[in-house]
C-alpha cells in the first residue's frame, strides 16, 4: 500500500512498520521511540498516538516530516479484554495536495483582483448625471454578482438630442459584463433614429460569431429636449417603460427581438411620443419585480406603480423610495442574496 503505516506501543516504541514507510524514512525502526523513527529528539508536542492511549478515541493530525506533509490518523489497537496494548498509525500524504491548495488558493486571489478591477470598470463606464436645466435624471445599479447584466447609459448626441438606454444582458458574471461594453462601445451614439441604431448594433452582433444563447434585450430612445419629443425602439426588453406626470400615464409598448443572432433581419421600427414638463419616465429591468418574500410572493408591477405614482419627489429620493420598498418586501436571504440585477433609471423633464 502506498500508505506508510506503524505500530507503536504504549512506552511510544515501534514495533511494526510497513515497507512504504520503511523505504520512505529509510529505516525500519523497530524498537526506536516514534519521535526517534522521525528524525526527532523529543515527543512531539501535538502527539495524537498519546492521546490514543489515554482515552482510547482515535485522533487525526497534520504532520510535517522532512519536507513531506501528512494526515495522520492514530487509532487504537486492543486485545480480546478490550484493553488498549498499542496504537496504529495510519500516514497518508497530502504534500501535493496541500501545494495544489496553495496554488488554488492564490488563483483564487488573482481571480478574485481580476473581477474586482473587473466590476470596477464595469461601475466606471456607468454614466453620471447629466447637468442641463432641462431634465433631472438618477438611477440605481445593484448587480445580484460581482459583475452584473444589466446595463444603463444616458449621452448627448448633440445639443437638443439625448440618447438612453436601458440593456439586459443574457446571464451574469464575466460574460454577461463583456456583453454590456460591447453594447456600450458598438451602438452608434450619432444616429437620431433608434430603430436604425438598433439595427446597426444587430448587425454588428451577428457578425461577432457569439454563442446563440447569448443575446441583449434594449429599449433605446432619443429625446428632443427642446422640442420636448421622443422617439423610441424596443428590442426584447420585457418589462415596460412608462411616460407619466399628474394626467397622465402612458406605456412604452413595443414588441421586437433582443440583439442576438437568431435571424438576419430584425425590423426594428420607432414610435414617438410627444413630452411636456413635469413629464417622468421610468426605465427598469425585471429584477426589481421578482424579487420574493417568505411567502414566495413577487414585489411585482402593482407595489412598484403604487410608489411610482403616489410619491412626488425628485427623481434620486423616488428611486431610493422604491428601493427601499422592495429590500424590506423581499425576505432578508433574498435581499442579501439577489437573483438578479436591479437596476432603474429615472429622467424628468423640466
Amino acid at each position: 500500500m502506498l500508505d506508510w503505516v506503524r505500530v507503536i506501543d504504549t512506552d511510544d516504541n515501534v514495533i511494526y512498520m510497513n515497507t512504504a514507510m520503511s523505504e520512505g524514512l529509510g529505516t525500519h525502526a523497530q524498537g526506536q521511540k516514534c519521535y526517534e523513527a522521525l528524525g526527532r529528539v523529543s515527543p512531539c508536542g501535538n502527539c495524537t498516538s498519546r492521546k490514543t492511549i489515554l482515552d482510547g478515541a482515535s485522533y487525526e493530525k497534520e504532520e510535517h516530516i522532512h519536507d513531506r506533509v501528512f494526515s495522520v490518523m492514530s487509532s487504537p489497537l486492543k486485545n480480546k479484554d478490550g484493553d488498549i496494548v498499542a496504537v496504529v498509525e495510519v500516514l497518508r500524504e497530502t504534500t501535493r495536495i496541500k501545494e495544489l491548495y496553495k496554488e488554488m488558493e492564490e488563483q483564487n486571489q488573482k481571480l478574485t483582483n481580476e473581477v474586482r478591477m473587473a466590476r470596477d470598470l464595469q461601475m466606471s463606464l456607468l454614466p453620471g448625471p447629466p447637468t442641463d436645466p432641462r431634465l433631472s435624471f438618477s438611477m440605481i445599479y445593484i448587480p445580484c454578482e460581482s459583475l452584473g447584466g444589466d446595463f444603463i447609459d444616458i449621452f448627448y448626441i448633440d445639443d437638443s438630442h439625448l440618447g438612453l438606454y436601458l440593456a439586459d444582458v443574457s446571464g451574469h458574471g464575466v460574460q454577461a459584463a463583456l456583453l454590456t461594453i460591447f453594447l456600450r462601445s458598438t451602438l452608434n451614439k450619432k444616429l437620431l433614429d433608434p430603430a436604425k441604431a438598433l439595427d446597426e448594433l444587430y448587425y454588428e452582433y451577428n457578425h461577432s460569431k457569439l454563442n446563440q444563447e447569448l443575446y441583449i434585450a434594449v429599449f433605446y430612445c432619443i429625446i428632443d429636449l427642446d422640442n420636448k419629443k421622443m422617439a423610441y425602439s424596443n428590442a426584447g426588453l420585457n418589462v415596460v417603460p412608462v411616460v407619466y406626470n399628474d394626467t397622465r400615464f402612458e406605456l412604452l409598448m413595443l414588441p421586437g427581438i433582443p440583439i442576438s443572432n437568431w435571424m438576419e433581419k430584425p425590423g426594428y421600427v420607432n414610435r414617438t411620443i410627444d413630452l411636456r414638463s413635469g413629464d417622468k419616465l421610468f426605465l427598469y429591468s425585471d429584477g426589481i419585480l421578482e424579487m420574493r418574500n417568505r411567502n414566495n410572493e413577487q414585489y411585482g408591477e402593482d407595489r412598484l406603480l403604487e410608489i411610482l405614482l403616489h410619491n412626488h419627489t425628485k427623481p434620486k429620493q423616488l428611486l431610493l423610495n422604491i428601493k427601499k420598498s422592495a429590500f424590506e418586501f423581499a425576505d432578508k436571504k433574498t435581499a442579501n442574496d439577489l437573483m438578479d440585477d436591479v437596476t432603474m433609471a429615472l429622467l424628468k423633464i423640466t
